[in-house]
């Protein structure tokens, strides 16, 4: 046993230990199925604090030679399965922590010359009975101890892609790294599985793909590994169960991540919880904002205001609620390389600054805790007219409530000066401004857009959370260049308010209308009584 080299079951112990463990042992099942085969090259990407480093634990507890993990495993998901006592401690790990080495070091030669080193150390502590070819050559060593001893190596790699992420724009570093991986791992025969984690997915590098022998999981792409990594919808119910807090909240705070498995017997749908937040929030018994505490949002600021493209005006409509088609495909895989605008959202992706919607192609803010990163960017940028409009959407949610029809008709003129960075020609772009306009709503409210309603689609509506069953539910209709009346009439006439009939309380219907000609905003409100019957 070293520090590398088949390095104990302490650190997933740790995990069994705390007061919230989620069981994703299944994840080993999908391992074992790709050992000593083509397909035992696995990438996984997700962003910071989705519970990669504790899969790796996970895995080098499970496989590790030396040990007895059967007691560890037994009762979690994969103690079920058929492969499970036939992989169980039968490997030797390699398990390292590239950010290790990185931040130990000055460059890119003097990092793999430590890694090497200090591998090569364990190596031949455990195997001194081995003789070396060349003892300073860390791929022979490997060779030596497999060919003397039949002895397979389980390789895990942590934090693989930081020094993408912190030598930025080093290319040769970037591509001496790769060059190292692959020679390490490529065409191996002591390699039955080489596994690594990361934020970015695998760089592109034109014809020199180095590691293209590694089938990549990301979060535009999960395969079959979606469940893994993050907290499924049921997972995160029966946690608020069990520490008595509303899952309805925790959807509004949380759950914005949709990812997408493809397999034989049909698609499985997931929405992805950040464990760290659902962690916090149940351990603290309060829903907040945590995963931002681990990083600033100086880094989402950095490629929000690049503005290439009209990246400013999709901003603006994801953080209204809307949605931006996006191609993934010329993403580079790089913090550094981005030829459109396409691009930075793709990163964003990655970042778990935006959810990509497979089928749609496109992508939107994941969730509250996320969206209020993009509020903290803004307002420390230039992005003033946007910052004002959402620090007014108080003040125009409260006039709504009071039925204040000018206050509302000015309230939203404001914001449309605000935010004319945006084309204003259609009811899309006034659906935006509306949205930007009342961002505060979603304190209170599920913000739902063309609700499918009686006779049609109602074009927004705010249904209060549980918590919040004392505000009013509101129908909004939009016209352009109409009236605001014939909005109040179609709200009634298509019977929008069927959607809410199991609501009791109040009901606020909104018809709000954009004049070309006087570039005016004028607002019809009504009170409904709405009873059970």
């Amino acid at each position: 046993m070293g520090s590398y080299l088949n390095p104990g079951t302490i650190e997933f112990q740790e995990s069994l230990n705390s007061e919230i463990y989620i069981d994703k042992t299944g994840l080993i099942e999908k391992t074992n199925a790709v050992l000593r085969t083509k397909q035992k090259f696995v990438c996984i990407s997700r962003p910071r604090r989705f519970g990669k480093s504790m899969a790796a634990d996970m895995l080098a507890a499970y496989y590790e030679r030396g040990e007895d993990a059967e007691e560890l495993f037994a009762n979690f998901a994969i103690g079920k399965a058929e492969s499970f006592q036939k992989h169980l401690n039968q490997y030797d790990v390699l398990k390292i922590n590239t950010q290790e080495f990185l931040s130990a070091t000055q460059n890119i030669d003097e990092m793999l010359q430590m890694l090497k080193k200090y591998l090569i150390f364990d190596l031949k502590e455990s195997y001194g009975q081995v003789r070396f070819r060349d003892e300073e050559n860390l791929v022979q060593v490997m060779k030596d101890i497999y060919t003397a001893t039949k002895h397979a190596f389980v390789i895990l790699i942590d934090e693989w892609d930081c020094l993408f992420r912190e030598y930025k724009e080093d290319k040769e570093a970037q591509r001496k790294y790769l060059d190292f991986l692959r020679a390490w791992l490529k065409d191996k025969a002591y390699v039955a599985l080489a596994y690594m984690t990361g934020i970015l997915p695998i760089k592109k590098y034109g014809s020199h793909s180095a590691l293209n022998m590694f089938t990549e999981y990301s979060m535009t792409d999960p395969g079959n590994m979606a469940e893994y990594f993050g907290f499924t919808e049921e997972e995160v119910s029966t946690l608020c169960e069990k520490y008595s807090m509303n899952f309805e909240e925790a959807k509004a705070w949380y759950n914005g991540y949709h990812l997408i498995t493809h397999s034989k017997n049909g698609d499985q749908r997931y929405s992805i919880y950040n464990p760290k937040s659902v962690v916090e929030s149940m351990l603290r018994h309060k829903f907040g904002t945590y995963w931002n505490q681990t990083e600033t949002y100086e880094a989402l600021k950095v490629y929000i205001q690049m503005n290439m493209d009209g990246l400013k005006d999709a901003v603006v409509e994801m953080l209204a609620g809307g949605s931006i088609p996006i191609n993934i495909g010329t993403f580079s895989n790089d913090m550094t390389t981005f030829a459109t605008r396409d691009d930075v959202l793709t990163l964003l992706v990655h970042l778990g600054y935006l959810t990509y919607d497979g089928e749609k192609e496109s992508v939107s803010v994941p969730d509250r805790e996320v969206a209020q990163e993009y509020v903290n960017a803004i307002t420390t940028m230039d992005w003033h007219e946007v910052a004002e409009s959402i620090q007014n959407s108080r003040k125009l949610l409260e006039a709504l409530w009071k039925l204040d029809e000018n206050a509302v008709a000015e309230g939203i003129d404001k914001a449309h000066r605000e935010i004319s960075i945006l084309q204003y020609n259609d009811e899309n772009s006034l659906s935006c401004t509306i949205h930007l306009a009342f961002y505060f709503a979603r304190e209170y409210y599920t913000i739902i857009r063309e609700l499918p309603s009686g006779k049609g689609f109602a074009d927004v509506c705010f249904v209060p959370r549980k918590l919040y069953a004392d505000k009013p539910a509101v129908v909004i209709e939009l016209k352009w260049d109409k009236s605001a009346e014939g909005a109040i009439t179609q709200i009634k006439d298509k019977q929008y308010v069927e959607a809410l009939k199991d609501y009791q309380g109040n009901l606020i219907l909104a018809g709000i209308n954009y004049d070309k000609k006087t570039k005016k905003h004028s607002c019809k409100i009504e009170k409904l009584e709405i009873c059970k019957s």
